[in-house]
């Protein structure tokens, strides 16, 4: 835990490091991210703090194993709703996904 938060918070930005564990979190929990993030102990402005619950949000919804409710729609609509199926509208996830990040700055960016 301690090399990943070396290279997230002591290499990158920590901009840049909150869009990274955002996207990771289409594979991993989002729970369990934030739980690494808060044991890495990372010196955070309010704003980058805000960023890092958007992107970790929104992040698992690119993939439909990435979020609980995605996994719920796969589980109960077997044939209308398929990982194939949601893989068709990732771009338009991806693009609110950074769409997000950027109203977030536009709006909150007197927390940075």
């Amino acid at each position: 835990l301690d090399a990943i938060a070396h290279f997230l918070y002591g290499q990158n930005h920590p901009t840049n490091a909150n869009i990274i564990i955002g996207l990771s979190s289409a594979f991993i929990d989002n729970g369990t991210l934030m739980f690494a993030v808060l044991n890495m102990h990372p010196d955070l402005p309010p704003g980058q703090w805000l960023l890092l619950t958007l992107t970790l949000g929104v992040g698992g919804s690119l993939l439909a194993i990435g979020s609980a409710p995605g996994v719920g729609l796969l589980g109960q609509i077997k044939e209308g709703y398929t990982f194939g199926y949601h893989m068709r509208w990732m771009p338009v996830i991806l693009l609110g996904y950074i769409a997000s990040i950027a109203v977030h700055f536009w709006i909150n960016a007197e927390y940075f």
